[in-house]
């Protein structure tokens, strides 16, 4: 099939790569150069560093508005049988998806987990599955019909990135799946379900924190479920330390231990107010991401030292 791909994040480029091998790009769209690094260079997306290096005979087009007449003009000009939207960050409006066949790739099992972060939201959430669903275009944000999903076991110690990778390995074969079932006409579009949505807003930096005071559940999701972005960074010997992996372990007998103390320094057991956390990898200010052994031996971090977590931050308003 002729193929015009829509995409901008890394989540997309597993597809892209398929497409390429077993279809026809004709076409690729892909937002505009954006400043990066200290330098504030222009640096293309993903997609588009991607595309130009490995398809160059291919149309790049970055729009700053798809809907913009002239970008629409220039985008339907492309002859594709179907469009593939991946993590592209532009709404397509009504007029431009008139009379066309498109998709999108959603990294979760809609209706749960309408939005931007919905691989974060399922592990902040304490989910064990998610998946990817394959969806028509609507006005309203991942709204459309599904046209397919895929399912993965969320396991407790993951984190948010590396699940985004499973799941954007599991997109190509999807992909392949809903384009086989359109060129033969075997469509089989439903709608969802309203009373079972759920969204994912978007991350901010000031979502990075952690309260060692919470349940270890819930110490837990948040450190897999923001690493590696934003990062939760608690504090140790006064220094800023990002986690960034933990599982749940046994808990330990004996008295209890104030949040936050290091209850066993080799195997990175930290009490939360219920039970122990295990913290697996670190990364302090400036250094590499690292296990948590190493981070040990090279501070020589002794048993009952605290790691000091906080509170969310208080809004201006005070509360």
């Amino acid at each position: 099939m002729r193929i015009a791909f829509f995409g901008s994040g890394a989540f997309g480029l597993p597809t892209l790569q398929s497409l390429a091998r077993a279809h026809n790009l004709v076409g690729i769209i892909s937002q505009p150069d954006k400043p990066a690094g200290r330098g504030g260079h222009l640096t293309p997306t993903s997609i588009a560093q991607w595309a130009a290096a490995h398809l160059p005979a291919v149309p790049l087009l970055k729009p700053d508005r798809c809907s913009s007449p002239e970008s629409a003009s220039l985008i339907h000009a492309i002859p594709a049988d179907a469009w593939i939207v991946i993590a592209f960050g532009q709404k397509l409006s009504r007029a431009l998806l008139a009379d066309r066949f498109a998709v999108n790739l959603h990294a979760s099992l809609l209706p749960r987990w309408r939005g931007a972060a919905p691989i974060n939201a399922a592990i902040l959430a304490g989910d064990t599955q998610t998946g990817n669903s394959i969806i028509t275009l609507a006005d309203r944000m991942d709204a459309g019909l599904i046209l397919a999903q895929s399912r993965r076991v969320i396991p407790p110690d993951i984190t948010a990135g590396q699940l985004h990778d499973l799941l954007a390995s599991d997109g190509p074969s999807l992909v392949s799946q809903v384009l086989d079932a359109h060129a033969a006409g075997r469509d089989s579009p439903r709608a969802q379900d309203e009373s079972l949505v759920t969204t994912a807003p978007k991350l901010a930096k000031s979502d990075g924190w952690l309260n060692f005071t919470d349940s270890v559940e819930a110490c837990r999701r948040r450190i897999n479920g923001l690493s590696p972005w934003p990062g939760v960074t608690v504090h140790f010997r006064a220094q800023p330390l990002k986690l960034l992996r933990a599982t749940t372990a046994p808990p330990t007998t004996g008295p209890a231990h104030p949040p936050g103390a290091i209850l066993s320094p080799a195997d990175g057991l930290v009490a939360c107010a219920d039970s122990t956390l295990q913290i697996l990898d670190v990364q302090p200010a400036g250094k590499r991401a690292m296990p948590w052994r190493d981070f040990a031996n090279g501070h020589r971090v002794q048993s009952q030292e605290l790691l000091a977590g906080g509170p969310p931050p208080c809004s201006p308003s005070g509360t």
